[in-house]
């Protein structure tokens, strides 16, 4: 999908944004959910790719991912950091439970000639899990989602893509909330 070295750096870009989730979480609040977001996107994937189960992902997750290091350039190891593994697991879960829901918020914002299945799958992955939270997360600024998710897009891919997370997010908010 993309090179750690990649991952550590959105991680760290987005523990820089000064945007502000909630006065409810704390600094290390806050970086647990960055990480749940990051490796929600990459359980969407893989659960897409491998056709693997909601329950065998999340236990793999916890089991394997979570509080683990990433190998890097070399084979260096960088630690990936404490996810918000209920964050995370309901994420999962609510995305699969609700997809056709969400893909169709996610289809509405498309152009008129694109279908949900020609997106990149890594795309589409961000958009459900970006989509997940503007619908199911009230409790999180929708400008917080939007930001965190352009910044992931960012690291997968570049301006373009991320753009594109940036104004079908935007209009996900405005349907959604």
């Amino acid at each position: 999908m993309v090179d750690p070295l990649s991952l550590k750096s959105v991680i760290e870009q987005l523990n820089a944004n000064e945007a502000a989730e909630s006065g409810r979480l704390s600094l290390k609040e806050k970086r647990a959910r960055t990480v749940a977001r990051l490796v929600l996107v990459q359980a969407l994937y893989q659960m897409e790719i491998a056709g693997t189960g909601v329950e065998s992902v999340i236990r793999e997750f916890a089991d394997f991912r979570f509080d683990g290091n990433i190998e890097g350039e070399c084979g260096e190891e960088q630690r990936l950091g404490t996810a918000d593994e209920a964050f995370f697991a309901d994420g999962l879960r609510t995305i699969v439970k609700a997809q056709a829901e969400i893909d169709v918020l996610i289809a509405e914002r498309l152009a008129s000639n694109w279908r949900l299945d020609r997106i990149d799958t890594t795309l589409r992955a961000i958009l459900r899990a970006g989509a997940w939270e503007l619908k199911f997360r009230p409790d999180v600024a929708v400008e917080v989602v939007i930001n965190e998710y352009v910044e992931i897009a960012k690291a997968f891919f570049g301006n373009e893509e991320a753009r594109f997370v940036n104004g079908a997010l935007d209009g996900i908010a405005k349907d959604a909330r």
